[in-house]
């Protein structure tokens, strides 16, 4: 008889022993039969083990998926860093497959793109370093060297992956990776059906597939000869996981790089300043067509100011496109009674409905929880209800009054809930079927629109005031984002409506976002990352007593720690969320081992814990 400890996927369980009368591999996919439980669990083999002191359950089932070395030490890394079991961080990843045999693939491709000297250089460092950051301009064309370096790692028989927020996996770039890789180049995210997916898989063991171009989850595919991981848009959070393992995939590329010797290139116009700070660069800050960019601000309170509707006709009369950028969708964020003074919140989230006019409705963005609109204030049943902080519906509205013969389309998560909608939408834009388009930071992901001559920002300033550390580096870097979209050759206007002019015109020019770098970074350099660890823990729980009393009790053990500050704790920004009390508490120190350490001393079921934290 053989013993074995095994990791229950996708379990915040221990790991546990079982037995089994044959010898299986490390690494296993098996199925075994928890006590009460009904269906077979996944689990994955960890080690064998001394026969325990203990009876043992027979393993139920061995299959044919295994996970390799790399990604039990990776899954394993996951496990220490971000608190959470082996067998939730090894659910991240597709496994092998036994039954899948490689099939030799010698095909060599030629890309046919001749590199300008600047690129070729830049190209040279980021060969040279191995692990290293492109600090390129909006339009300096880093698309053409990550496809050259990706080429040669093909042309050597290895396979690579280009990873990009969810947002921009584009048509566009999709287009481009065919025409060089044609079959070998396969796309991957979320909204791709199970069918494909099984396909993506079979090719890549077998060699058929040498590139995969996706979101986050591409990281964590059956790879057998990774050599290069290029992570575009390095800069956005949603690189971050907001579920358990709350991972962020740009972080583990570099570690997985630097661990396994493979070549990482990080690439982005407005780079993070962790990636600034930490790894070297090279500034690519050439661009291919000569652009001359004007910016104006507008400090009105209105929607739509007269300028703006000015400008923005000024720009349709002359045969060209506008792009409209707002944080917010829906028709407005907040609604606010005018007697009393509160705002109507979700009964399940301590959150304020957002008005969507066209669905009759208030809706949650959190929980979901949808209502029709009420007739007076819910709270004071008499007041006036009024509207706040204006969102992309709203917007669309205003304009489609204004310009009553132009088409006007929205690009936000409401409107665009699948792949074909997003490329429908963006080939209608290019073709120029639509004049405006209206929508939220899916604008800003790197979407090439050549006939956009004016963009128009409203409501940055609600991002350079979130409650972050990051908020100036988040509100600049989304505006210069944006701003690159207009005027991709020849001339383009920005228009920016903020109170804070000050602030963004010293630091608007591409050129001037290392020198907002430099002085961020010495902003924070004995309080925030990436100077020292900063984590979160959040206490979740129907029964808020309870939760409240947990995080006290471990407010008391944390400040008792020397080697750990708590900088704040209390009720969460958002105290109650799908009907669930949430009380947080916000830890840094410079000593990582630390800090880990007394995360990993939480006992608790209610405890979320999120390491390095973007908040």
């Amino acid at each position: 008889m053989f013993y074995y400890e095994v990791a229950l996927l996708k379990s915040p369980l221990n790991n546990l022993t079982f037995q089994s009368e044959e010898k299986i591999d490390i690494g296993s996919k098996v199925f075994i039969k928890l006590r009460n439980r009904k269906v077979l669990d996944e689990a994955v083999i960890i080690k064998e083990v001394e026969k325990p002191t203990f009876d043992c359950t027979n393993i139920s089932e061995i299959t044919n998926e295994f996970y390799d070395e790399k990604m039990l030490q990776i899954s394993n890394f996951i496990s220490t860093y971000y608190v959470c079991s082996i067998g939730e961080a090894l659910s991240i990843y597709n496994p092998f497959d036994k039954n899948i045999e490689k099939i030799s693939n010698e095909e060599k491709f030629d890309s046919k793109i001749v590199l300008s000297s600047l690129q070729q250089k830049a190209k040279e460092f980021l060969d040279e370093k191995k692990q290293a950051l492109l600090f390129a301009n909006t339009g300096a064309g880093k698309t053409e060297i990550y496809i050259k370096i990706i080429e040669e790692h093909l042309n050597q028989n290895r396979q690579a992956v280009l990873l990009m927020p969810e947002i921009s996996l584009t048509p566009q770039m999709q287009k481009r990776l065919e025409k060089v890789f044609g079959k070998s180049v396969s796309i991957w995210h979320s909204k791709i059906t199970k069918k494909k997916k099984i396909e993506i898989l079979k090719g890549l063991q077998e060699g058929t597939i040498r590139l995969i171009a996706g979101a986050r989850s591409a990281l964590f595919l059956p790879y057998f000869n990774l050599g290069v991981i290029v992570v575009d848009e390095e800069h956005d959070d949603s690189y971050k996981s907001d579920s358990k393992p709350r991972l962020n995939t740009k972080d583990l590329a570099i570690y997985i790089a630097k661990k396994y010797n493979l070549q990482l290139v990080l690439g982005s116009a407005t780079v993070s300043s962790s990636s600034f700070h930490k790894i070297p660069f090279f500034r690519l800050n050439e661009t291919f067509h000569k652009t001359k960019k004007v910016y104006s601000f507008d400090d009105s309170q209105s929607n739509l100011s007269s300028k703006i509707i000015e400008k923005i006709e000024k720009t349709i009369k002359d045969k060209n496109q506008v792009i409209v950028f707002l944080p917010t969708r829906a028709n407005f964020k907040y609604q606010i009674c005018t007697t009393c003074g509160k705002s109507v919140e979700c009964p399940f989230c301590s959150v304020s409905m957002s008005l969507h006019k066209n669905d009759l409705a208030l809706k949650c963005h959190y929980c979901g929880y949808t209502q029709k609109i009420p007739d007076s204030c819910p709270s004071c049943n008499s007041g006036i209800i009024h509207n706040l902080r204006v969102g992309t519906a709203q917007i669309e509205e205003e304009l489609k009054f204004h310009f009553p013969n132009n088409k006007i389309k929205r690009f936000d998560r409401d409107e665009i809930k699948t792949d074909s909608q997003l490329k429908t939408v963006l080939n209608e834009f290019n073709d120029g079927k639509i004049d405006i388009l209206v929508g939220t930071q899916m604008l800003s992901k790197g979407h090439d629109y050549h006939n956009v001559k004016l963009a128009v920002v409203l409501g940055i300033d609600s991002v350079l005031n979130m409650n972050s550390y990051k908020s100036r580096e988040k509100a600049l870097s989304l505006l210069i984002q944006i701003s690159g979209r207009s005027g991709r050759s020849g001339e383009g206007e920005v228009i920016i409506q903020t109170k804070n002019q000050e602030f963004f015109s010293h630091y608007l020019n591409e050129s001037n976002y290392e020198e907002f770098l430099k002085s961020e970074l010495e902003f924070r350099q004995d309080f925030y990352p990436p100077f020292l660890k900063m984590a979160k823990v959040i206490f979740s729980s129907s029964n808020g007593l309870k939760v409240k009393d947990e995080m006290e009790d471990y407010v008391k053990i944390f400040k008792d720690n020397k080697q750990i500050e708590v900088v704040g704790f209390g009720q969460s920004p958002i105290f109650k969320m799908a009907n669930k009390y949430r009380y947080e508490i916000l830890l840094r120190s410079n000593n990582i081992k630390a800090l880990l350490n007394a995360l990993h001393s939480i006992n608790s079921p209610n405890a979320i814990i999120d390491m390095d934290t973007i908040y």
